[in-house]
């Protein structure tokens, strides 16, 4: 849409709304700088009936001085409306974390239900103790962040090797329905290879660094597979 327009944008604001790569946005971001116009990306983290209200919540990133001037057409998106830096990528990147965790979590979810269901348990019936677990969530998702920051991961309270215990049993547990467990067993094999490489006394946080492909903490090995993917090349 964008190459179609040709030298229609020179000098204009263009905000993309559209969900796209972080590294398609800066090849995006790059692109309009190089024919004369500005672009903002836009990730909107709220469902689409939110759009327009104040419970909407909308990221930007990109141009600052095309933000500021025209912050205020933009706060009509939502009640949060926010730039969130010069780097065209980092709103696409923000909308990727977020639904990395919002998909998982309904895929596990998911994934609970057919285990209830196969050991006689209805939805309904599973449902209102489901609903405690999003109560442990704030903590957790507060504490895991500071300690990835820090990159300290203490298992005083809860160690990987206690975490790979639960992940056995429960793939365990569905294994024996008949279930299908790839994304448990992705899961205990990431966890146990971290024990192995002598983090079960860490906290679970722990894996962050192996996901990230980074070296942990204390200087040991990280998982294997998991070097970082090339960069996208721009279109």
């Amino acid at each position: 849409m964008l190459e179609a327009a040709g030298t229609a944008l020179r000098g204009r604001t263009v905000v993309n709304a559209t969900s796209v790569s972080p590294d398609d946005a800066r090849a995006n971001g790059a692109d309009a700088e190089a024919r004369g116009f500005r672009l903002l990306d836009a990730a909107v983290l709220t469902p689409t009936p939110t759009v327009g209200r104040p419970e909407g919540t909308v990221l930007l990133s990109g141009d600052a001085e095309a933000f500021a001037a025209h912050e205020a057409a933009l706060r009509a998106l939502g009640g949060t409306v926010r730039h969130v830096g010069a780097d065209p990528g980092r709103a696409s990147a923000f909308d990727a974390a977020l639904l990395d965790l919002f998909r998982t979590t309904v895929h596990c979810y998911l994934h609970a239900l057919a285990l209830a269901r196969a050991e006689g348990i209805g939805g309904a019936e599973l449902a209102p103790y489901a609903q405690g677990l999003p109560r442990l969530l704030p903590p957790l998702i507060d504490g895991y962040a500071q300690r990835t920051d820090e990159r300290r991961h203490p298992g005083d309270r809860s160690s990987l090797a206690s975490a790979e215990a639960g992940l056995a049993h429960v793939a365990h547990s569905a294994r024996a329905r008949g279930l299908d467990t790839s994304v448990l067993d992705a899961a205990l094999a990431l966890t146990r290879t971290a024990v192995g490489a002598g983090h079960g006394a860490d906290g679970v946080s722990v894996l962050v660094e192996l996901l990230a492909g980074s070296r942990a903490p204390d200087g040991g090995p990280t998982a294997p597979g998991t070097r970082r993917p090339p960069a996208a090349r721009p279109r």
